[in-house]
């Protein structure tokens, strides 16, 4: 079983990665080999059918529960590659793997596969190079050493966490809301009142209605102004 490198963008979540995790240029690794464009598509076909998800890896150790950090879904080809989106676990290695991915230190990136279909061909420039023309994959590694160098990170970002400050920030709306409901029940408690006695209020305003909308109208902007803050932690 092979490895190979691939290049890919993170994004928010408890960490989620999106790209490529192998690309279908002509230019040999440093196994010698370059992709056919449709190598996993009988392959993607098979999983989609059976509901199956691959591992996201730490260095290829398939043997170490630990270094399974992740889950790799939504495989598809296409001209340029095999793209796919995996999410981060939340646990302490998967975390620290995205940090170190963040700054720089762990940016390349590799897949294991099983070779079904391949055969030897010359590049345009008279390179000789083993075309893999049918793949099954089985999972996909962050790594140190990758077999093409030339692949790296694209985009990291930090994944939403429960802290304490967005627990804290969590208890300001819920208060917030908390009175922004109060008010309304109290609103809503004048439409108990008979006909005879609306009527008597509607022929003069009524500030304090007026005021209480406001403040209604206030909390509710505070609190999704709390709420907006903390989509990106």
């Amino acid at each position: 079983m092979k490895k190979k490198n691939i290049t890919v963008e993170l994004k928010a979540n408890n960490g989620t990665i999106r790209g490529y995790a192998a690309t279908f240029t002509r230019e040999p690794d440093s196994y010698g080999d370059v992709i056919a464009k449709g190598a996993f598509i009988e392959c993607l076909e098979r999983m989609k059918a059976e509901g199956k998800v691959i591992p996201l890896l730490w260095n290829h150790d398939s043997y170490d529960l630990k270094a399974y950090i992740g889950t790799v879904f939504d495989l598809g080809e296409d001209d340029h590659g095999l793209m796919f989106e995996a999410g981060f676990d939340d646990t302490p290695e998967a975390q620290r793997a995205r940090e170190l991915a963040m700054d720089g230190r762990l940016c390349k990136f590799s897949f294991a596969y099983e070779t079904l279909e391949a055969g030897e061909i010359t590049l345009e420039d008279g390179r000789k190079a083993n075309e893999l023309r049918k793949l099954n994959i089985h999972e996909v590694s962050l790594v140190m050493y990758p077999a093409n160098p030339d692949t790296s990170v694209i985009e990291v970002k930090s994944g939403r966490r429960n802290s304490k400050a967005d627990e804290e920030e969590l208890r300001k709306v819920t208060e917030l809301l908390g009175s922004a409901q109060s008010i309304i029940n109290s609103l809503l408690a004048d439409d108990n009142e008979s006909e005879d006695e609306k009527k008597a209020k509607s022929e003069e305003p009524d500030p304090a209605n007026d005021e209480e909308q406001k403040r209604v109208d206030d909390l509710i902007k505070k609190a999704n102004s709390i709420l907006k803050k903390g989509e990106t932690i």
